[in-house]
């Protein structure tokens, strides 16, 4: 078999191909997207793979942008009597505490889209309201009039009765997108279920279109799709799990980044993905960290997916001088069309790409291995009213952006570790994405870290991980239960075999035997009273009760002589992976170099990195470039190529 990891990013579409000889290769072409999966078909052709021995896994961005740019379907929310405007008062959450003004916002659902019904089920599981013949008929008659594309139906409590939602489901025009709470996320909190019921029905009809096309174009080809926690599932499931995919590409860099790290061994990693439009950053220390607090945009999302944070800067982004005259960098992005002013395509606005051509970083003749040649002229224009503005010339201007997008960047890593209580000074800065292996240094030094690394591949590593991911699933279900309940363990045991029926029939259509598969039992917990919770292993009410008080001392400085509560039961499933296997690196031929000039650096090497063999060692300052990515290395580092072609940094 040919296994091909795809992922779609804002700017360019990366493919990295695995056959089952242990042969790797890379590709990459501009996205498009306005069809992301005409972009999938171009690169599979350029590639010349059979279609009768290939299996894709792929980390879509269309859920993600979708949401982001609010071009989800016209739906339809259905809730319980006097619950109309749940989504729309949410947490009342301000943006800007102290703001007297704050600026109004469109709620999620117009209120003429939000209907109530009965079938009321209170907090123990009892019948308050039930659901009648007549409530059934009225909402047919709503939802006839309305003609949606999309229904998120959230009752009260419906985790304990789920057969009233699904009652409702009945009531849906036949061809109607639906997603039911019960399903989607069957855990406390109301509105944070809501919210993940409304995300996974407003997007989902976009995600079912767009696989199906996807589909169409590779017939016979068995595709997977990344999830936001990690593992993978299958394109027909998928289609109706939107909400479960919006983090669903820079999941897979993460998993690559883990591999790598293992391999070159660390186990304690911190991790920027920069790619054209956005960066992502992740703490990394031996588990992969799940949580169900994140957000997209303005959104909750409280389905599990990889622990991480997002900005608006990439390659792509825009430098632009606001009002007070102050240099900003993104949020917007030039993207994949027309792209940097350098990419010739049009683009007229400077971005952090152009800075890092003007500054030499980036070299006209060896970006993209040589594929693509960059227009420094037009890149010197585009950065002209920067330099105007600021009282200096081009390249003064594009030092300038470089520094705001790189204290952007710290800000975020410093919020994922620091902030958190992590000295991260022993940790391993992982840096990949397109654009990354500019910043490294830089970003290492503002963090006092002295190790970096810059894997094989990294411009395409978020691909690479959809071939270390493993099919699999996160299941849950409130309990609210206390801990000293003597019935607890037979509760437990009996709400556990019932997520076990679930993640087997989930899995069994991808071939995997829930015996075989690997099993993870988790819990949330809290003090009684408390509001938010810890995750822990489970093994059993005694000794998680245990691991609770200290984790919460840990954490928090001090532990409570208060009863604890299970809040959620938490199954995580997975099967066996395609066993991608990284071969040892092999240099192409003898170490090759060139002089460039570098502005403020005079004559520096620029290396090929596919010429470099394993332990060739340099210092700073270098440039290496290859196929997929460009590395600076700063002056006072060094850089060696360890065994599998990871490039390590090390600061003097």
């Amino acid at each position: 078999m040919i296994w091909l990891g795809v992922d779609t990013g804002g700017t360019f579409t990366d493919f990295v191909c695995f056959d089952e000889d242990g042969g790797v290769c890379v590709h990459k072409v501009l996205s498009t997207p306005e069809a992301p999966e005409r972009a999938i078909l171009q690169g599979i052709a350029e590639l010349e793979l059979p279609l009768d021995r290939l299996q894709v896994v792929h980390g879509s961005t269309v859920a993600t942008n979708a949401v982001l740019e609010g071009k989800g379907v016209r739906t339809v929310f259905v809730t319980n009597r006097g619950f109309a405007d749940l989504l729309t008062i949410g947490r009342q959450a301000r943006r800007a505490l102290y703001d007297l003004r704050p600026e109004k916002r469109p709620p999620p659902v117009p209120p003429e889209d939000c209907l109530e019904t009965s079938g009321r089920i209170g907090a123990d599981g009892s019948m308050v309201e039930p659901l009648t013949d007549d409530d059934l008929a009225a909402l047919r008659d709503a939802l006839a009039e309305r003609d949606p594309e999309a229904v998120a139906i959230c009752l009260l409590f419906s985790w304990l009765r789920p057969e009233l939602e699904q009652r409702l489901r009945e009531a849906v025009p036949e061809g109607c997108f639906v997603s039911l709470s019960s399903e989607v996320l069957p855990e406390v909190r109301e509105y944070e279920r809501g919210m993940a019921t409304w995300l996974n029905a407003w997007v989902g009809p976009r995600v079912e279109g767009y696989l199906r096309r996807l589909g169409a174009g590779l017939p016979g080809v068995p595709v997977s799709v990344m999830q936001s926690a990690g593992e993978t599932m299958s394109a027909e499931q998928a289609a109706g799990q939107a909400v479960r995919m919006l983090l669903s590409g820079p999941a897979g860099g993460l998993l690559a980044a883990r591999h790598l790290g293992g391999l070159a061994g660390f186990d304690r990693l911190l991790t920027f993905d920069m790619g054209g439009t956005s960066t992502d950053v992740a703490l990394i220390e031996g588990e992969l960290g799940l949580t169900s607090e994140g957000h997209i945009g303005d959104w909750p999302v409280a389905v599990p997916m990889m622990d991480m944070h997002t900005i608006g800067a990439g390659g792509g982004s825009i430098a632009w001088i606001d009002e007070g005259g102050m240099l900003q960098v993104g949020p917007e992005s030039a993207g994949a069309d027309p792209g940097p002013a350098c990419y010739g395509r049009g683009g007229e606005r400077p971005t952090v790409t152009d800075a890092n051509l003007l500054l030499g970083r980036l070299q006209a003749d060896a970006f993209l291995g040589g594929g693509m040649r960059l227009d420094r002229a037009a890149a010197q224009r585009a950065m002209q009213p920067i330099a105007e503005a600021l009282g200096g010339d081009p390249l003064a201007a594009a030092r300038a952006v470089i520094d705001v997008a790189n204290a952007h960047m710290a800000r975020a890593l410093r919020a994922i570790s620091i902030r958190r209580g992590v000295d991260t000074r022993g940790h391993l800065l992982v840096s990949f994405g397109g654009a990354g292996g500019l910043h490294v240094c830089e970003l290492a030094e503002a963090l006092d870290m002295r190790q970096a690394m810059v894997p094989a591949h990294g411009g395409v590593l978020s691909a690479l991980g959809m071939l270390v991911a493993r099919p699999g699933r996160q299941l849950s279900l409130t309990l609210m239960r206390g801990l000293d309940e003597p019935d607890l363990e037979a509760v437990v045991a009996d709400a556990l075999e019932r997520l076990r029926e679930r993640a087997a029939v989930m899995l069994a259509p991808e071939g995997i035997v829930l015996e075989r598969a690997e099993v993870l039992v988790s819990v949330d917990l809290r003090y009684r009273g408390q509001s938010h919770t810890l995750n822990l292993p489970w093994e059993g009410a005694v000794r998680t009760a245990a691991a609770f008080h200290a984790r919460h001392a840990e954490r928090y400085g001090h532990a409570l002589d208060q009863p604890v509560e299970l809040v959620t039961l938490r199954l995580a499933v997975r099967g066996e992976g395609c066993g991608f296997r990284l071969p040892n690196w092999r240099a192409s031929g003898r170490p090759d170099s060139r002089s460039v000039s570098v502005p403020g650096c005079g004559e520096v090497p620029l290396y090929r990195r596919e010429t470099l063999p394993p332990g060739f060692a340099f210092a700073g300052p270098a440039i290496v470039a290859e196929q997929v990515a460009t590395t600076w290395v700063a002056p006072g580092w060094r850089g060696r190529v360890e065994d599998f072609g990871n490039l390590l940094l090390q600061r003097d």
